[in-house]
């Protein structure tokens, strides 16, 4: 009987030594209790507590932890919107009274989870009750901000902080997404037309402006041709008064009559018009008259050249 007593005592024994040392797993802070009374924490690695009397009342988790948020929310407009979100949050830190809070605010994570999933949509729904259906797509960084801005103070007095919020998705009742697609369509095509508007403009712009240098081009060449022109002309003109004056000069040094060279200029000519021009009738003054005339005039041409000179 001594014997069996004495093994139950040392069984007894070893069991109270064996829950004197408690094992707090890495990322996890453990939470003890004595007679139900909040004792201390205990961080990770083989602990001890007093056995038999302090007991580990809860493990709380100090790694982020994340949740996905599915909900819905009503505009200022009346338009039904809904949320696809990714929640990411964790314990603020890891002080005592930080870890009090994680461990005692609430009576389990079930709890706790419900009421984090709930402010946060009771955040996002007051602020998009204030605006309207057309505004809420170009609003995500401002509704996280207004979230963080919202429930950060909420959070961090039960012991957690929110690391990050991410709308994932935001959607509209399908009438409505349809009349939004609608719309942009309809604007990219307004802002195909107007491209194509100006590509068109610009093009004859373009090839107005092209046509005009042409013109100009065209106009200075003519302009440079009609002054070439011109000055062949007037250099044929001052060859040929050049060659009746050395003709006229020869025939006064041999005491002859001026009027032989004139009426053979006059002839050739007669005869050039006959073969160079177009037409197939020449009209000349034959009477003895008009040819008297037309050497006066041959004359005194040669008279007024000889003076300048």
């Amino acid at each position: 009987m001594g014997t069996a007593l004495l093994y139950v005592l040392i069984v007894f024994a070893a069991l109270v030594v064996l829950s004197s040392f408690v094992t707090i797993q890495q990322g996890t802070i453990g939470v003890t209790t004595v007679f139900g009374k909040y004792n201390r924490v205990l961080f990770p690695g083989l602990n001890f507590k007093i056995p038999l009397i302090e007991k580990i009342f809860k493990r709380i988790s100090i790694q982020n932890r994340s949740v996905e948020l599915e909900f819905q929310a009503i505009t200022v407009d009346q338009a039904n919107v809904y949320f696809k979100a990714m929640l990411l949050y964790a314990v603020w830190n890891q002080d005592e009274e930080t870890i009090k809070n994680v461990a005692f605010k609430f009576m389990d994570e079930r709890s706790f989870m419900q009421a984090l999933v709930r402010t946060i949509e009771g955040s996002i729904r007051g602020f998009v009750a204030t605006k309207r259906q057309a505004e809420v797509l170009g609003l995500r960084k401002d509704i996280t901000e207004h979230v963080k801005e919202q429930i950060d103070k909420t959070l961090e007095d039960w012991g957690f902080h929110l690391l990050d919020l991410q709308m994932n998705d935001i959607t509209f009742d399908e009438v409505i997404m349809k009349s939004m697609a609608q719309v942009v369509a309809s604007n990219n095509l307004k802002a195909a037309a107007e491209n194509e508007g100006q590509a068109l403009l610009i093009t004859k712009t373009k090839a107005a402006e092209a046509d005009g240098n042409a013109i100009k081009i065209a106009a200075e060449a003519e302009r440079q041709a009609a002054q070439l022109r011109g000055m062949g002309v007037a250099l044929f003109r001052e060859e040929v008064a050049k060659g009746m004056s050395m003709a006229a000069k020869e025939m006064q040094q041999a005491n002859l009559d001026t009027s032989v060279i004139l009426f053979s200029m006059w002839t050739e000519a007669i005869k050039h018009f006959a073969e160079n021009s177009k037409g197939n009738v020449i009209f000349l003054d034959g009477s003895s008259e008009g040819m008297d005339h037309t050497m006066h005039q041959m004359m005194g041409m040669n008279k007024l050249m000889d003076n300048k000179k």
